[in-house]
């Protein structure tokens, strides 16, 4: 099992270390606003899931998950209402600055601000802060050097200013380092039937032969979580991730995630293929082998390959 986790880079399995956990917070402001778009917008995400919002057509920070309302007093909610009050007024005037700085014309443009901090399943933190301007890098916070990081010649201006007050680097790198960490540990107290949860993957091996006489074989993982999860074929019981096609991981709608990872074989010189799964939820690994002259692929099988495809094309 380590063996696979190392190949693949993934989390590590029960026994060892905990759940990989993130706080983001996403800001995002528009110089003009129309039908279901106000002027700003801020979301909180707790791993995968929303956990509170505010725009400014509301003008207050709402729970976004139950477990938020119920853990957290009013207090708490008119605090984040005023952090988020106060970032729509410095947007609205940062747009401005920013029209003028690209000599633009009058039209829509766009800043928007993501930041957060992660605890990773091998207890180390990370953290980060940066910002874009009409979709494209604006300026970003290297946390270690305590500095900005300018993306253009007008993101320049920023990064004087900014790095000229190091009171701004210090104290954002407290924040991202102890109290966006600190919060995190209470998130997940406040929502652990949610976030702490443990789901196993049900797995299920298909065969698709192609027009050149190989055949693709698939390893579709789905209803699980958390997340964190590694797959990977095996010829005669030993992982090939070079040969693995990994589709990546996406929500399935119902709060678990779904994966999938082919390979390409010649099945008149090698029969001997398996799919291996870890996941935080299994004790050992799962491994399901494949079949020669298998099931072939269903229907749900082509419509997650299909949005696959679609999703990372």
């Amino acid at each position: 099992m380590a063996m696979l986790l190392l190949l693949l880079g993934a989390a590590a399995p029960p026994g060892g270390c905990s759940d990989p956990h993130s706080l983001r917070y996403f800001y995002t402001g528009v110089s003009e606003p129309g039908p279901g778009l106000p002027p700003f917008i801020t979301v909180g995400y707790v791993d995968d899931q929303l956990i509170d919002h505010y725009d400014s057509e509301r003008g207050s920070t709402v729970p976004r998950a139950a477990w938020m309302a119920r853990n957290l007093d009013a207090q708490y909610w008119d605090q984040n209402t005023q952090i988020s009050q106060g970032a729509q007024a410095v947007f609205r005037v940062d747009l401005n600055t920013l029209h003028q700085r690209y000599n633009q014309s009058a039209g829509f443009h766009t800043l928007q601000v993501m930041y957060g901090c992660d605890l990773r399943g091998d207890s180390s933190k990370g953290g980060f802060y940066q910002y874009a301007y009409d979709g494209q890098d604006f300026v970003s916070f290297d946390k270690d050097q305590e500095t900005w990081v300018a993306a253009d010649d007008a993101a320049q201006i920023t990064k004087r200013k900014w790095d000229a007050d190091r009171s701004i680097a210090q104290g954002l790198r407290a924040y991202l380092e102890r109290t966006c960490i600190e919060w995190v540990g209470k998130y997940l107290e406040y929502g652990k039937e949610t976030l702490q949860r443990r789901e196993p993957p049900r797995v299920h091996v298909s065969d698709q032969p192609s027009w050149d006489g190989l055949t693709t074989l698939s390893c579709r993982v789905h209803g699980f979580y958390p997340r964190n999860v590694a797959v990977v074929w095996l010829k005669k019981g030993v992982p090939v991730p070079q040969e693995t096609i990994q589709w990546g991981v996406l929500p399935s709608g119902d709060g678990t995630y779904q994966t999938r990872a082919t390979i390409e074989i010649d099945p008149r010189s090698e029969t001997d293929y398996t799919c291996c799964v870890e996941h935080p939820s299994l004790v050992e690994d799962l491994r399901v082998p494949w079949g020669k002259g298998g099931t072939g692929l269903g229907w749900a099988e082509e419509v997650f390959g299909r949005v696959m495809k679609w999703f990372f094309s």
